[in-house]
């Protein structure tokens, strides 16, 4: 076998091993196997780049950088849908369309993804390009940052046609959400709203590298191309599947409105259960004939609603507001509820933001208020019942003192947050930072837990993280919970931290607004230290 030969059977291998992964859910090879084929076929790219390849499973790491994403026109428009609240209005649409069309009439049933609409045009099954939905007639160009997202098909299998466009939903898993917000938290940084605006904001990056970083998906929904081989809406989703394409199992072919119901029905109950986000369920005339003959509006296809669900709330008492204290210092008001079940699980608190969401919302201990789950993850208050108000109510007063150190807390002009200024005092960010310095993506310094910091804190035997260098055995036994191993465990993960590249050891320190994706190489480095150095005097 040449090297050319065994670069494409790498090639074939690897985009197999993604769609197995990615698509299938169903993983033949581990991460470590699949890792040692993908570092070869890296080394042969580069001995040969006469052998380069675009599309090749290699390219999905990123790099590319776009300053500007050019405006494209689409060759089908991309028309918006339009929405049903109620049973009513579907039966409505059933009755105009049974007007129009003769025949039974058939509907597929699909859950909506809440998440960014895409255009990809692939050509001899090669992805040409990936165009944002835009304004429904010309979109964004973000081809390199799709390539980078393992659902997407850079080469298709199969039967596919020639030239053909394929519309899907651009999404953020809702355990890729949630881990991405972690890490902006152990950066001190303010935790992304949402999936959906997060999954759109991150085509729009410009680097590609770092939209590969993102867990994002892909998940299909309609193939649009002229004298293409389908007559269903239905046989498309199945060809798409067939090609290589990510296509959910949530879909159904409805013989009657009754059966399109039964469908939303148990998705209303069940979308929780779901790893993405869905808003609604969209019914499509099956027949690509019909769908032809009824036409469209000036707006929207009249072959197609979009059924929405409703936002699932639940009203209950805020019982207390409290505070918490960050470890840069910030300020962040909670609400301690009376326990509520919204979305599938049980409410207890909810994130009150800071002093002006308050003030906007009047909110008030013991008022009655509405819950909603903010992207089906962060509960939020979104109104009070004031009708239920006790005349004795007061407005609440926000805080004006740290509630942990007492220091009189700062707000400076154009932020959100307060802050307590007491840097080297205040317990909770003493213990907060040490905390994220220990932590995983940190200094990942094993037999070190949060508690156990908290212990050593209250102990006296740190008040900064330099201090867990100096540790002796000794001291660490009297401590609760603390035998002989167990001390000895933690100053072994202490001297070997010392092994930590350096990035890494910058990250720890937990400057803010000082990312761990800032410092995933040295030129960046460079820069933050530069940027420090320049400073007299610096500490959060």
């Amino acid at each position: 076998m040449n090297i050319k030969e065994k670069i494409n059977q790498l090639r074939e291998e690897l985009n197999q091993h993604n769609y197995n992964y990615y698509v299938l859910d169903a993983p033949v090879i581990s991460d470590f196997e699949f890792d040692q084929m993908l570092k070869q076929l890296q080394q042969l790219e580069e001995q040969h780049p006469e052998f380069f390849d675009a599309n090749s499973p290699t390219q999905r790491v990123g790099g590319a950088v776009t300053k500007n994403f050019e405006t494209v026109a689409h060759e089908f428009p991309m028309h918006s849908l339009d929405n049903s609240y109620s049973e009513e209005d579907l039966l409505d649409w059933e009755k105009r369309i049974k007007k129009m069309v003769d025949g039974t009439v058939q509907y597929t049933c699909e859950l909506k993804y809440d998440g960014a609409s895409m255009n990809l045009t692939y050509e001899n099954g090669i992805l040409l390009k990936a165009v944002t939905r835009g304004d429904g007639t010309q979109g964004d160009d973000v081809t390199n940052n799709v390539k980078t997202i393992r659902s997407v098909p850079l080469k298709l299998k199969g039967d596919f046609p020639q030239k053909f466009h394929i519309r899907g939903e651009i999404i953020l898993p809702l355990a890729g959400f949630a881990k991405m917000n972690e890490e902006r938290l152990e950066a001190g940084e303010e935790p992304y709203a949402n999936p959906r605006n997060t999954a759109s904001g991150s085509l729009k990056l410009q680097d590609s590298a770092e939209v590969a970083r993102r867990p994002l998906d892909c998940l299909m929904y309609g193939i649009v191309g002229e004298r293409l081989p389908i007559k269903t809406q239905f046989e498309s989703l199945q060809k798409a599947k067939e090609w290589g394409f990510k296509v959910p199992d949530a879909c159904t072919l409805a013989n009657s409105m009754e059966e399109v119901l039964q469908f939303i029905h148990n998705w209303d109950v069940h979308r929780h259960e779901l790893p993405y986000e869905t808003d609604g369920v969209v019914i499509k005339v099956n027949n690509l004939y019909q769908q032809e003959e009824l036409g469209y509006t000036a707006k929207s296809p009249r072959w197609a609603m979009a059924f929405k669900f409703k936002t699932e709330q639940a009203e209950t008492v805020l019982e207390k507001i409290t505070y918490q204290v960050g470890r840069t210092g910030a300020i962040t008001p909670v609400a301690n509820l009376k326990p509520v079940q919204l979305a599938g699980t049980t409410v207890k608190r909810a994130s009150l933001h800071n002093a002006d969401q308050i003030e906007k919302l009047d909110i008030r201990e013991n008022d009655t208020v509405y819950v909603e789950k903010g992207g089906e993850i962060i509960p939020k208050i979104v109104g009070v019942d004031f009708s239920k108000r006790s005349i004795a109510s007061r407005p609440t007063q926000y805080i004006t003192q740290c509630p942990e150190c007492q220091t009189p807390l700062t707000r400076k002009e154009g932020e959100a947050q307060h802050y307590c200024p007491n840097f080297y005092g205040c317990p909770p960010q003493i213990t907060g930072r040490v905390q994220h310095f220990i932590s995983r993506k940190a200094m990942d310094i094993e037999g070190l837990g949060g508690e156990t910091v908290e212990l050593l804190f209250k102990a006296g035997l740190i008040k900064n993280y330099a201090d867990l260098y100096t540790l002796k055995v000794d001291q660490l036994l009297p401590l609760e919970r603390m035998a002989q191993k167990s001390a000895e465990n933690l100053v072994a993960g202490v001297e070997k931290s010392k092994e930590i590249p350096f990035e890494r050891v910058l990250f720890a320190l937990g400057i803010r607004f000082v990312g761990r994706l800032l410092l995933k190489n040295w030129q960046n480095t460079i820069r933050v230290l530069i940027c420090f150095s320049l400073q007299p005097k610096w500490s959060s």
